[in-house]
């Protein structure tokens, strides 16, 4: 297949549910010709990882038929980020499988343990620090470590968030596991620079994916809305281009900066947000 990311491999954390940011990112990197190794945690492993909310073997085989279909090579592989050794057995997947490792996506992250900042428990805090923040800098040594062997470069990026750079309510470790990625990304960038490895952030603003409806029901109730749909216009209100983002649109900032056209590019965190988030 043809495209600018014809014969390079992409690997995308968190990517095994429909109309997900991950399927979304893998989808449009496929489009562009890269093979694409989905991964996700597969099954539940303890009480922060519901079945619920988490991408599933058979959703990720389902998303992985599809991308199969677009004409690129796909794989899976189901990964707990939060453990270096599966991480590292995901990027070895994936030079395995197709060859070389090019392109590294974290997306994988927990959004949903929202709790007013007196009633979250220390284990609340681990399990959203662990994934979103912890298992982002073991995929960027995994992945680095590869990139660094194969001597050609390539491209990491971390899913963080609008709450990467403003704080909201009833999300302490999830704001500060973004704000993380921040520092992560500028210190990682550093020292990949002398490799040709490139480390951003893309920060969407709300997106109603899976995720994004329960949090659209869950933020509804805390700020008192008459209704979900309430909620929603509120948000657009505050939006300059008036519409909360799309999957496809943090996709396609994925999809630039893995580009030839970002070259230059390192240790930013790049907003897509509409215009709501100018930081």
């Amino acid at each position: 297949m043809s495209g600018r990311f014809a014969g390079k491999t992409a690997v995308v954390t968190g990517s095994g549910r429909r109309k997900g940011l991950g399927e979304a990112i893998v989808r449009r990197l496929a489009s562009e010709g890269a093979n694409i190794v989905l991964s996700d945690i597969g099954r539940p492993r303890d009480a922060a990882t519901g079945a619920e909310h988490i991408g599933q073997l058979t959703e990720m085989e389902e998303i992985a038929a599809g991308i199969a279909a677009m004409g690129v090579g796909v794989s899976t592989c189901d990964c707990d980020v939060r453990v270096p050794a599966e991480v590292d057995a995901l990027a070895q997947h994936a030079v395995d499988t197709f060859g070389s490792l090019d392109i590294w996506v974290n997306n994988a992250g927990i959004g949903y343990i929202m709790k007013p900042l007196l009633e979250v428990s220390e284990a609340d805090w681990d399990a959203v620090l662990d994934v979103n923040l912890k298992g982002c800098f073991f995929g960027i040594q995994s992945a680095a470590r590869r990139m660094i062997a194969q001597g050609r470069g390539g491209r990491i990026i971390n899913i963080a968030s609008q709450a990467a750079k403003s704080g909201f309510p009833h999300a302490q470790a999830y704001t500060s596991s973004k704000h993380g990625l921040v520092g992560l990304a500028r210190s990682a960038a550093v020292e990949l620079g002398a490799h040709r490895i490139t480390v951003n952030n893309v920060c969407p603003n709300h997106v109603t994916t899976g995720l994004g409806a329960w949090q659209n029901e869950y933020f509804s109730k805390v700020v008192g809305a008459a209704s979900v749909e309430d909620y929603l216009k509120a948000m657009a209100a505050r939006i300059p281009l008036g519409h909360p983002g799309l999957p496809e649109d943090t996709a396609a900032a994925v999809a630039f900066l893995c580009s030839d056209d970002a070259v230059y590019i390192t240790g930013e965190s790049m907003n897509v947000s509409g215009g709501e988030e100018p930081h």
